[in-house]
């Protein structure tokens, strides 16, 4: 005759319906085990009790079971019923009462200081899911030619031309031939194909080229106000982040000699300042290059939306000036073409190809090889520049939109920032106005306006909201404007 098992005590589970119940069911007996209220060997109810007690199927309650019993928490014995493990280790019997609780777990105090910073950084600064207005840096998603590039990608399937092994580290030999083409053509920038680094978007070539150039406790200039990535990129390679002011001429490079002369790189945005929208001049262009010459110093240029200029023709690049080597040019095809398309690039200056190519093996070999092939037929033949020249179009229509509805609708209370290139156009706000209030404000009316607050880590003397136009329709940019008006019209003086 077997041994009497012990019988669980009385289990009780309240479940939110609104939460899948198979994994409420599981957390909650899975917990009740580690914790010790079922004891080894206790016999559990049945899947037709336990169902009815909580009101839920049978099938829920056996793929629950299941589940544990897979992970060894609980066994079956046909004809007897399903019992808490007897094997369960002393020390998992123990995490319950040792564990700390849900709200006090000092998993930040564990981590490395650049862990703790990157925490603290507020990247990614974008909510996820789907986009509202006025979100920035969201491309016109809806005009993008995707039959287009469902084709090309078609035809690289059919002709069996797909690289489907591992692939070059630095990228799609032709691909990097076609970058270096353009941004020869287009952006000034002076380069060959083999200092073309193809990676996974501008972000993670920011994060490549921190690794690769700073040691950690290195000083970094940032631009304040400035963009959230390139921040949490250098606290990622341990920097020491020195903000240097940006006015209506860009980076003060002055201020940033006075502050912190002996950094050891410069991040700027210099065709199209994010997120304040205004250009870095060409007197600020030179002495930035003879401050690095100087100081033996880096910069890093990212030109992430250059394409988009509307009263000229886009201006050259800063790494197209530099005579030293010193400037690490970085774009994505984020903003060009899709998010989702996660490819961007970097040059590297002559003597670091070596030290990015063995870098972004590290990080992850190479970014995908059919994305990379498709999107070099899409530039090669001819299909890329004929997109953003569209896209120009279409961007400086929604751009007008855009402004005709902030004129007549808040005139008095927005003021629009420059709006001769980019995506998003920066909306400032009466002195004395807390911009991450109106921000939060404007979210509950269903409107994304993110506050200039957020990407300074200074206070500053006026905030702003931030007005992304390029992914949004003349007619949702209005609507949004619409929506926004009462909150803003309280701001009147």
């Amino acid at each position: 005759m077997s041994p009497r098992r012990p019988a669980s005590p009385p289990f009780l589970l309240t479940l939110d319906p609104q939460r899948p119940l198979q994994r409420q069911l599981y957390d909650g007996l899975r917990q009740a085990i580690v914790a010790g209220r079922l004891p080894p060997a206790a016999r559990l109810p049945s899947a037709r009790l336990l169902a009815a007690d909580l009101g839920v199927s049978r099938n829920t309650v056996t793929l629950a079971l299941d589940q544990l019993s897979a992970e060894g928490y609980v066994e079956g014995h046909v004809r007897a019923g399903t019992f808490v493990s007897r094997t369960l280790p002393e020390t998992l019997l123990q995490i319950g009462a040792s564990a700390p609780a849900r709200g006090g777990r000092p998993a930040e105090a564990e981590l490395s200081q650049r862990g703790r910073a990157l925490a603290r950084s507020g990247f990614p600064g974008s909510a996820l899911g789907r986009p509202r207005p006025f979100r920035p840096g969201i491309a016109g998603l809806d005009a993008f030619p995707a039959a287009l590039w469902a084709r090309l990608a078609g035809r690289r399937w059919r002709t069996a031309r797909v690289p489907l092994g591992y692939g070059d580290p630095a990228g799609y030999p032709p691909l990097r031939e076609a970058i270096a083409d353009y941004v020869r053509r287009a952006r000034g920038v002076r380069c060959t194909a083999d200092q073309v680094l193809v990676v996974s978007g501008s972000q993670q070539g920011l994060d490549l080229a921190a690794r690769v150039l700073l040691d950690p406790g290195d000083i970094a200039w940032i631009e304040e106000p400035g963009y959230l990535g390139a921040r949490a990129a250098l606290l990622a390679a341990g920097a020491t982040l020195a903000t240097v002011p940006v006015d209506r001429h860009g980076l003060d490079v002055a201020a940033g000699e006075r502050s912190a002369p002996e950094a050891r790189l410069a991040y700027v945005s210099p065709s199209h300042q994010f997120p304040l929208g205004v250009t870095l001049s060409a007197t600020r262009r030179l002495e930035l290059l003879r401050w690095a010459r100087r100081a033996r110093a880096w910069v890093l240029e990212d030109d992430y939306d250059s394409e988009y200029r509307y009263a000229s023709r886009p201006l050259a690049s800063l790494q197209g000036l530099d005579e030293d080597g010193r400037v690490v040019y970085i774009g994505t095809f984020s903003k060009t073409l899709f998010p989702g398309l996660r490819l961007g690039y970097v040059v590297a200056p002559p003597g670091t190809e070596a030290a990015f190519r063995a870098a972004r093996a590290a990080a992850d070999r190479h970014s995908p090889s059919l994305e990379q092939a498709v999107l070099a037929d899409f530039i090669g033949e001819g299909h890329f520049v004929r997109h953003v020249r569209r896209m120009r179009a279409l961007y400086l229509e929604r751009r007008d939109a855009l402004q005709d509805a902030v004129s007549r609708r808040l005139g008095g209370v927005v003021e629009l920032g420059p709006a001769e290139a980019g995506m998003h156009v920066l909306g400032w706000l009466p002195s004395g106005v807390d911009d991450a209030r109106v921000s939060a404000a404007l979210a509950d009316a269903g409107v994304e306006a993110p506050p200039l607050s957020r990407y300074a880590l200074r206070p500053l003397e006026r905030g702003g909201l931030l007005l992304g136009y390029a992914g949004f329709s003349d007619r949702a940019l209005r609507a949004a404007v619409d929506r926004a008006a009462p909150e803003l019209e309280r701001l009147r003086s």
